[in-house]
């Protein structure tokens, strides 16, 4: 993927805009005061970025507009899936962890898929903000950014919701499993 050209067509740009305009105007209670003319203006003035969000629909994230950072002028958007992306799934958490891996091994991992991706893992902090806007992962995990002092002594950090409650809990970084992804963020 990392050569592959970072563009949409016409046609892919119109799609992922109407797309994300339809998503935003349905769950407005995720961005009160946060108006598209201005988030579209925004998406028009960076492709790159655009193609970001067309990969985070892609792979089954259904990104949409959570936190608007008036100090920095820019739109943050969470992928926001029911469940963790489809598309992202049974991956370890980093490259080391993929490469400590004897046998099999999992066809990638979260940190190199979110950076060809153009996107960051969620931290646990934004974990728990998207988790005000929505009840996720209730069947599913997602790996979140994992502190260096955990990730040093080769663990990794996922978080869910189950009863009504979001818990963060802890793997061996190379682990990986049908129901966990990653979720991530990009900023616009």
């Amino acid at each position: 993927m990392t050569n592959e050209k970072k563009q949409l067509s016409p046609e892919q740009r119109e799609e992922i805009l109407s797309t994300l305009k339809a998503r935003f105007e349905k769950n407005m209670n995720r961005h009160q005061g946060i108006d598209w003319a201005k988030v579209q203006a925004s998406l028009e003035s960076n492709t790159e970025k655009l193609w970001s969000l067309n990969e985070m629909e892609r792979t089954g994230g259904e990104p949409d507009v959570i936190v608007h950072d008036k100090e920095a002028g820019e739109y943050i958007f969470y992928d926001c899936s029911a469940e963790s992306p489809k598309g992202r799934r049974s991956v370890c958490y980093d490259r080391e962890a993929l490469e400590s891996r004897k046998q099999h091994k999992p066809q990638n991992n979260a940190i190199d898929m979110a950076a060809n991706m153009g996107i960051e893992v969620l931290t646990e902090e934004q974990y728990r903000e998207l988790q005000k806007h929505g009840n996720f992962d209730t069947k599913t995990s997602s790996w979140v950014k994992t502190p260096a002092n955990i990730r040093k002594l080769g663990g990794a950090i996922f978080c869910d919701r189950r009863y009504n409650t979001v818990f963060v809990y802890h793997n061996g970084a190379e682990s990986y499993y049908a129901a966990r992804g990653f979720r991530g963020s990009l900023r616009v």
